[in-house]
């Protein structure tokens, strides 16, 4: 409905003497009493065209009055205009739906522009979390759906491998191995103490037995960081994998340095003017770019900070040839993104190239209480943990019911539930009911095959208007989708598909699908298919399953 909708509204600026493009006209969903969609385009046009936003309502209402497509067009407001689509174009548009889901439901507003997108990133230190899973949904769901836009998307995996922190939990395994061989050593103040670590020392012990008892972590620190760090980086992958997020690469921090990327970036900024000395230090000037101050690149000991290494990292990604990078943090890192977007921009890209969309907190309940903290992890609840409890599905579902930069909360009781109070039940049931329909439909002798078949035209008074009020809901799946890709926002799917799905079990209640008048039941069905089409469609986005049964 919103593509058919901007041609016309394009024409008739045209006609109007307009000069206005069409993908930056602005189209609404109103109150259901005023219309289908509508247009806050003549107030828009007042100034350019130096006349009252109302009789430029009323000249485009009179260009479009002859099409078609709508069944009633109205003024209200300032300037506003309303469209009603005539019961002819609805019922047309859910037949070509059924008929090419693809030329319908999707739109390629990317044309090939490549993106990168960076998320979880996990230092592999321990077990994925709840908001590293609630990056990975987001990452993934929104990878899927930039995809289907048109963009070419790549996935990646940053690997924190260099630094203190993966020392440090080479050194807590190292302690875990001596103390579980009978050796007491200090345990690091600062070390990671879940279960998992006395796992990596067990697994250590079975393939090395006592080899490095007695020795000093510091002779025998390389062998205990590479050790312990890659084990975890293979369980961190195995949470991802079935989870059902993979990447498209995994980019090393230590690679970096190795292939002398970090010096070549600070060569870049200096050569660019934007690097000074300072105080024994070498400074980036980030003020320039919109930071609230300068940023050390090196320490006066030599050492860099954490920030330049990153300043590589980005840099390489633009070398890769990527016209926009996103990376999905975590709320505490917001601080963080006015000094990489002035080092973006000090490296020659715009900084609209460059995004980063945050993730807040999840907090797990059960019942409505608190769950303690996991055991295996020792300080936090796992990705493993809640995907064991509820199933990959339901948590990637529910990890996108709301915008990722608010604060979720999940209660594992209504994630279990079989009932309207579970989202990812209550939309996933709609499509495992439809396909009972069809199995029933195919038992008495009304279609054979998948589906039914698709007929050139169907009686449009067949329908009724709690049918009709789906078929709208359905047509408008392709403007939620492109208003998710534009606005890189995954849960306007998922909230689609739970106003869908409350829209389609009250129906099914109320009204029967196969009945003994063929033309309706033909009808019915054909509405039934049409929304198996668009919820597996946006299941899939999400990376969630639709299944034939429940």
């Amino acid at each position: 409905m919103e593509r058919q909708l901007r041609a016309v509204l394009q024409d008739a600026c045209t006609s109007l003497n307009a000069n206005v493009q069409v993908d930056v006209i602005d189209i609404q969903v109103p109150k259901e009493e005023f219309g289908d969609l509508s247009t806050p385009l003549a107030m828009g046009l007042a100034k350019p065209l130096r006349k009252s936003p109302r009789s430029i309502a009323e000249q485009i209402v009179q260009a479009v009055s002859a099409s078609p497509l709508f069944e009633k067009v109205e003024i209200a407001g300032p300037g506003f205009i309303n469209f009603t689509f005539s019961k002819r174009f609805l019922v047309e548009e859910l037949l070509r739906l059924i008929d090419k889901p693809d030329t319908v439901l999707r739109e390629d507003i990317g044309g090939g522009k490549r993106i990168q997108i960076e998320f979880v990133s996990a230092n592999p230190t321990g077990p994925l979390h709840l908001g590293h899973g609630r990056g990975a949904a987001l990452g993934a769901a929104l990878s899927n759906i930039l995809q289907d836009a048109g963009y070419s998307v790549e996935k990646e995996f940053y690997i924190n491998d260099a630094g203190r922190q993966v020392r440090m939990l080479g050194h807590s395994v190292y302690a875990k191995y001596q103390e579980l061989l009978g050796r007491t050593v200090p345990f690091p103040e600062d070390g990671y103490r879940g279960d998992y670590i006395t796992g990596i020392a067990r697994a250590l012990m079975a393939e090395q037995s006592d080899a490095y008892v007695g020795k000093t972590f510091d002779d025998v620190a390389g062998f205990f960081v590479d050790f312990a760090y890659l084990r975890m980086l293979d369980a961190i992958n195995q949470d991802l994998t079935d989870f059902g997020v993979l990447f498209d690469s995994w980019q090393s921090e230590r690679r970096l340095y190795v292939d002398n990327l970090v010096e070549q970036g600070i060569d870049d900024l200096r050569q660019r003017g934007h690097i000074y000395e300072q105080d024994g230090a070498l400074w980036f000037r980030s003020t320039d770019f919109g930071d609230d101050k300068d940023r050390v690149l090196v320490k006066q000991d030599g050492a860099y900070t954490y920030f330049t290494p990153d300043i590589a990292y980005h840099r390489k990604k633009f070398e890769k040839g990527f016209d926009e990078i996103i990376d999905i943090w975590g709320a505490d890192h917001h601080g963080y993104i006015p000094r990489m977007s002035a080092a973006v921009q000090a490296l020659g890209h715009s900084k609209e190239s460059f995004r980063v969309l945050l993730v807040q907190l999840v907090s797990l309940l059960k019942g409505g209480q608190p769950v303690q903290m996991s055991k295996r992890a020792g300080e936090f609840i796992t990705l493993r943990e809640i995907m064991d409890e509820i199933g990959a599905d339901t948590t990637k579902f529910l990890f996108l019911t709301r915008r990722s930069d608010t604060p979720l909360e999940i209660d594992i009781e209504i994630a279990k539930a079989q009932s309207n109070e579970n989202p990812v039940f209550y939309v996933q049931y709609a499509y495992a009911r439809i396909n009972s329909i069809f199995e029933k439909a195919r038992e008495a002798g009304v279609f054979t095959g998948e589906s039914p078949a698709i007929p050139d035209s169907i009686d449009f008074s067949l329908y009724n208007e709690d049918e009709y009020c789906l078929i709208r809901k359905l047509l408008l799946y392709p403007m939620m989708f492109r208003g998710a890709a534009l606005a890189r926002e995954p849960h306007r799917i998922t909230f689609y598909l739970q106003e869908l799905a409350g829209m389609f079990h009250p129906y099914y209640h109320k009204y029967r699908v196969i009945t003994d008048d063929a033309p309706m039941t033909t009808a019915r069905l054909l509405l039934c298919q049409a929304m198996k089409v668009v919820l597996r469609r946006g299941l899939k986005m999400l990376g969630v399953q639709a299944p034939e049964r429940m």
